[in-house]
């Protein structure tokens, strides 16, 4: 199971990028727990300046827009 994290504030582009996420998840049958951080102070610990980022299993992936599916199927290859 992976262990993903959206930070953003509860923008739009936040909120799709978790739709995102757990619809590729879904659809290539990988266990995925996805957590919003939206404390400016968390969001910043990871060093991220511009909304939506992602952080799995601890390592920003993405940050500033909503990520591609094809960026986010990459997230879940083996």
């Amino acid at each position: 199971m992976k262990d993903i994290k959206v930070l953003g504030t509860g923008c739009a582009n936040c909120k799709n990028t978790v739709a995102l996420i757990e619809q590729v998840a879904q659809a290539k049958g990988v266990a995925v727990t996805v957590h919003k951080v939206e404390d400016p102070r968390d969001i910043a610990s990871y060093g991220v300046l511009r909304t939506p980022g992602v952080v799995i299993d601890g390592q920003v992936v993405h940050a500033g827009g909503v990520p591609s599916r094809e960026k986010v199927e990459q997230w879940f290859v083996a």
